[in-house]
């Protein structure tokens, strides 16, 4: 005796969606990370409480611990710094330039070199600092 002449359907699990919704946030993560840049100087930043990271425009200076300078990854001495911020400054966007000084530089030295910068063209200046751990 058969009480049942139904087959029984087969069920079919449609992913177009989910793989849509995978693709979006995909999409969403890589537009949104940021990319921060490293000098290749060895460096020890100070230690910051509140320090956040910023967007690296490509102009970076680094001040080591014996005060040699290096723009861009090239060395540079002082006397040319200004001529260089003035020629990079003309092509800058937001005329803004990041400082990675040593923490055992003289507080003196780092100013001057700001000092240079304001007068060529520099109107944001950040000090690169790492977060506490």
């Amino acid at each position: 005796m058969k009480l049942l002449d139904k087959t029984p359907k087969k069920l079919l699990i449609n992913i177009t969606p989910l793989v849509d919704v995978l693709f979006i946030l995909i999409i969403f993560f890589v537009v949104t990370s940021t990319f921060i840049e490293q000098p290749g100087v060895k460096l020890e930043l100070p230690k910051a409480t509140t320090a956040t990271p910023e967007k690296v425009e490509k102009a970076v200076l680094v001040i080591t611990r014996d005060k040699h300078l290096y723009f861009r990854s090239q060395p540079i001495t002082l006397e040319d710094l200004g001529k260089v911020l003035q020629k990079t400054m003309a092509q800058s966007v937001d005329h803004s330039l990041i400082i990675n000084a040593d923490e055992h530089v003289e507080h003196g030295f780092v100013i001057q070199v700001m000092d240079i910068a304001r007068k060529n063209g520099v109107q944001k200046v950040v000090i690169a600092t790492k977060a506490n751990e």
